[in-house]
């Protein structure tokens, strides 16, 4: 009897183990196998039943290969074959063939490969596949190893357990066919959203996250919902982290990252209870952005977006239409006739304006003009479809179509557009003719304001003429060579006699210091009552007068609150001259090392944004990119607020136009000299970039970058010292007495860090040091810095 029984649970145990090896067993997908969207067999699931590898709708009629997880209402589709494809009929066929193809045959009879099998000798045959519960497709040669799988394609998602690899891209699509927006790991390391087929530009950007650590980097996605770039050594940036310690679990929880339709990289979290694998709840755990109209492209060409979070809108800017009224992020055209400049019919346009409307594209021309004469440039110039017209800074920017990226927010610009005109009016008189809101207040408003701003400017316009007639009709009767009439009549800076010059000066009598190519003297203008400084270049290498001109051209288009302005010139002759405002509480430098106290955490902490705000602009915002090649705290002038002001921003383009360094004269600045100086290489901007990261620790520290008189050798090289206080842990060293914010002092000192790496190539641009010190992106730990001096 005992016999019996031990026989009986023997036989018990060989059956339940058969049970679970058929059960394994039934996930894999034998040669032969075949799928059909009207067949009994449509799809192939994986063991939970959570995935399905096959065919599934698309469109009205139509089929599509891939993959989707079962959840209610409609299953989500996490990756689809060959997306670019269009949809196959209910009478195709995908067979897993039996010499190992994967093959999709349509009605008409074409075969396609869904994937390809290559290794170095050709095609290589798959003996069986899968459908994993991880939401992998998998292909498996005779020994079992992986010859291809869906995590290694993906198309607009990632699941828990996959990755997005250095130049690998998620594509996203708002149907099956129209691709719109892609995230690209790029080889440099950063992380970036932008429209599909645009340039690897920063104006097409519209969210990275910047890394600087090359090809190694990758987008990881953990099966507990951990999303964050990565090394093959260490994390580098955490973007969500839904893995909480102690966290209980009851249900099966799936991590899906998308970049949706919209074009928003999100993370979503599906929890599924009990045995029901077809029902779920659906959870947003973290978006890259909150808004779509930072989605540049949202809304197609001519048109804007209005409206935030996930209800924006797109709109036609005045005079356009809608391409189709029934998908308005198509974009909207116009009637303009393509060669308006060419002769013909002569046709009349007038100008609609709207405030707190800009977009993206670059400007063909930029004016420091006012508001008035901002929209009469535009309606004069056959060239120009809009323009929009920048408070802050006094310019107009002129356009030519297409307008892309267009938005609608509260910002101190004004946009004009010109319009066909419907009354055959006269073109010289016209005002711009607002646009209408259902608002009533915000029109009174902004007719008020604009009316005044309009009668100041003409007013300003007008004396500024008048003025400037003045003035040079007094500089010909001063100048008998009228050398510069022409120059000058053609420029919006003053032109100044020598006499004028020295007068001013009184026989430039009181020097205010010795700059790298002559000397500074103070002046003043009764006639304008302004006091001025003026430098007289006397190391200047002689270029000729046009290309001083030139240069003068293109320093004088330069505007920026964190720039010394530069209010005229003098050429008469070998004699050269530049005219600057004064700036009255001295520079940087006396505020850092001579003052007997030094400067407050948050006053330091602005005068590094102002100061790279301006080197920023020099860089790409201003018309004719400047690079600096002589930043050190003497050039960094503080006005009568305590504004940082930088000096001397265009010696270096007057004085090396190929930018080496023959007869730069900054022998005395080597502490601030990039190491590309030394080597005698080409100079870029990124040798500002380094720089500024000298500057960026000293005012960190109110210290120089090389101290004899200190405690430690370690100290006596600034960078050292910094670098071995954050590998430590102890930058409290670095601001010891003194009320900081660390967070803030982290960030700072690994920005200055980055900054002052020997290869430029890892120094980051002007524009992501900005947003790594106002904490918009996370900054990875910088390296150790190779820093060699003569």
């Amino acid at each position: 009897m005992g016999s019996i029984s031990v026989l009986f649970l023997v036989f018990m145990f060989l059956l339940a183990v058969d049970v679970k090896a058929q059960q394994n067993h039934s996930n894999v997908i034998p040669l032969g196998s075949w799928l059909s969207p009207i067949a009994n067999r449509t799809s192939w699931l994986s063991p939970s039943g959570l995935f399905a590898f096959g065919f599934y709708p698309q469109g009205r009629k139509g089929f599509a290969i891939g993959i989707w997880m079962h959840t209610q209402p409609k299953n989500t589709i996490v990756w689809t074959a060959n997306p670019d494809d269009p949809p196959v009929s209910s009478k195709a066929t995908l067979n897993l063939t039996s010499d190992g193809m994967l093959l999709l045959r349509t009605e008409q009879g074409e075969e396609n490969f869904i994937v390809t099998f290559l290794d170095e000798e050709g095609p290589e045959p798959a003996d069986s596949a899968s459908m994993h519960d991880s939401g992998n497709f998998v292909l498996y040669n005779n020994s079992s190893y992986v010859i291809w799988q869906s995590f290694d394609n993906p198309t607009d998602t990632i699941l828990g357990g996959q990755n997005l690899s250095s130049g690998d891209e998620l594509v996203s699509r708002s149907d099956h066919s129209s691709r719109r927006y892609c995230l690209k790991m790029r080889t440099n390391g950063n992380l970036v959203s932008s429209p599909v087929n645009s340039t690897d530009g920063s104006e097409n950007a519209y969210w990275y996250v910047a890394t600087f650590y090359g090809s190694g980097v990758k987008l990881s996605l953990n099966p507990r919902g951990f999303l964050r770039l990565t090394t093959y050594s260490s994390s580098l940036v955490i973007l969500a982290n839904n893995s909480y310690p102690g966290k209980k679990e009851t249900s099966t929880i799936i991590y899906r990252a998308i970049l949706d339709s919209d074009g928003i990289f999100k993370l979503y979290s599906h929890h599924f209870w009990g045995n029901s694998n077809t029902s779920s709840n659906v959870s947003l755990e973290w978006s890259s952005l909150h808004d779509q109209g930072e989605v540049r492209g949202f809304c197609g060409l001519n048109s804007y977006c209005t409206g935030t979070g996930s209800k924006a809108e797109c709109r036609c800017y005045p005079g356009f239409h809608f391409m189709s009224p029934k998908n308005k992020l198509l974009g909207c055209y116009n009637n303009f006739s393509e060669d308006s400049c060419s002769k013909g019919p002569r046709i009349h346009y007038n100008i609609a304006a709207s405030p707190n409307i800009s977009w993206g594209d670059f400007p063909y021309s930029v004016q420091l003009i006012n508001q008035e004469n901002c929209y009469k440039s535009c309606l004069g110039d056959c060239y120009c479809r809009a323009a929009f017209y920048i408070y802050e800074d006094g310019t107009c920017n002129k356009f030519k179509l297409p307008l892309r990226y267009g938005r609608s927010q509260n910002s101190s610009v004004i946009a004009f557009f010109k319009v066909i005109q419907r009354n055959g009016g006269s073109l010289d008189d016209h005002n711009p003719v607002f646009l209408k809101d259902s608002k009533k207040k915000i029109i009174l408003i902004l007719s008020l304001t604009l009316g005044s701003i309009a009668f100041l400017c003409s007013v300003i316009a007008i004396s500024c003429f008048f003025i400037y007639r003045h003035q040079v009709h007094r500089y010909r009767e001063l100048s008998p060579e009228n050398v510069n009439v022409e120059f000058a009549e053609n420029f919006t800076l003053h032109s100044f006699s020598y006499n004028e010059l020295e007068n001013a000066t009184d026989g430039f009598k009181e020097v205010l210091g010795e700059g790298s190519f002559g000397s500074v003297y103070k002046g003043y203008v009764s006639e304008a009552n302004k006091t001025i400084v003026v430098k007289r270049l006397e190391k200047f290498v002689e270029e000729g007068e046009r290309g001083f001109q030139a240069e003068m051209t293109a320093i004088g288009r330069t505007h920026h609150r964190n720039l010394v302005q530069l209010l005229g010139f003098c050429i008469e002759g070998s004699r050269k001259l530049l005219v600057y405002e004064y700036i009255s509480n001295g520079s940087l430098a006396d505020l850092l090392f001579k003052a007997k106290k030094r400067p407050l955490w948050k006053e330091r902490v602005r005068i590094t944004l102002e100061v790279a705000r301006g080197i920023f602009y020099l860089h790409q915002e201003c018309e004719v990119h400047i690079i600096h090649c002589n930043l050190k705290p003497q050039n960094i002038l503080m006005d009568d607020t305590w504004t940082a002001k930088i000096s001397d921003f265009g010696l270096a383009r007057l004085s090396v136009p190929n930018q080496t360094r023959i007869s730069m004269g900054l022998e005395g600045t080597s502490e601030y000299s990039a190491p590309e100086w030394q080597k005698n290489s080409p100079i870029s901007v990124k040798a500002d970039i380094y720089s500024f990261g000298v500057l960026l620790l000293e005012i960190v520290c109110c210290r120089g970058s090389i101290e004899v008189n200190v405690l430690t050798t370690d100290e006596i090289l600034l960078s050292n010292w910094v670098y071995n206080c954050f590998v430590a842990g102890q930058l409290d060293k670095l601001v010891e007495d003194e009320n900081v914010d660390m967070k803030t002092l982290e960030r700072m000192v690994k920005v200055g860090l980055w900054c002052i790496q020997e290869d430029p190539a890892l120094r980051p641009p002007m524009k992501n040091v900005i947003l790594m010190l106002e904490g918009t992106v996370d900054i990875a730990v910088p390296p150790s810095p190779a820093i060699s001096h003569s």
